[in-house]
């Protein structure tokens, strides 16, 4: 049986990522979208085990001491994180995309070392505030940790293999789906 390959996105709050991964998946349906896992609670329109799967911060934190994670991290006081389970059952269906922080996909690439990793970038650094602002359910407090949370992943992206701007999104998933197409096909 042939095995998938993997696909690391990253990007700061507020880049477009959910936006841009929408049309590349739209465009690419052999490629499975790993669902992470979340103690957040759902915003609204977010599906359990669609967008995140919804779990309690005891359970997430059992999961965390039975080495069930591939990778896992907490910002904003919300844990996230990747299951074993469901990167290796997909990549034997095709080809995967996780969307993880850096520090994810620093882990993702130490047990899989042929990931590709591609970090998504904000024109510039009022877009990028602006669009966090934009959303309207964010507190300022919230936006003020988002920010200084997107500078610190911003500076990781010179560890990924590609770095693409979301300036225009039809742009940037195209930019993402041309290198998907020569590491998959």
């Amino acid at each position: 049986m042939s095995k998938g390959k993997l696909f690391v996105i990253s990007g700061a709050s507020g880049v477009g990522k959910s936006t841009v991964l929408k049309q590349v998946m739209a465009v690419r349906r052999d490629l499975v979208f790993s669902v992470s896992a979340t103690t957040r609670q759902a915003r609204p329109g977010e599906e359990n085990g669609v967008h995140y799967h919804f779990i309690s911060r005891e359970i997430f934190l059992d999961m965390i001491r039975k080495g069930e994670f591939l990778e896992y991290d907490e910002h904003n006081d919300t844990l996230y994180g990747t299951l074993y389970s469901a990167v290796s059952d997909a990549m034997k269906k095709g080809n995967v995309v996780l969307d993880v922080d850096p520090n994810g996909a620093m882990n993702v690439r130490r047990v899989y070392p042929d990931a590709t990793l591609i970090f998504i970038l904000p024109p510039s650094w009022d877009e990028l505030e602006r669009r966090l602002r934009s959303r309207g359910d964010t507190s300022e407090e919230q936006i003020q940790k988002r920010l200084a949370r997107a500078k610190w992943e911003i500076e990781q992206s010179p560890k990924y293999d590609y770095r693409v701007i979301n300036d225009q999104v039809e742009a940037c998933a195209e930019e993402i789906l041309n290198m998907i197409a020569v590491k998959a096909d």
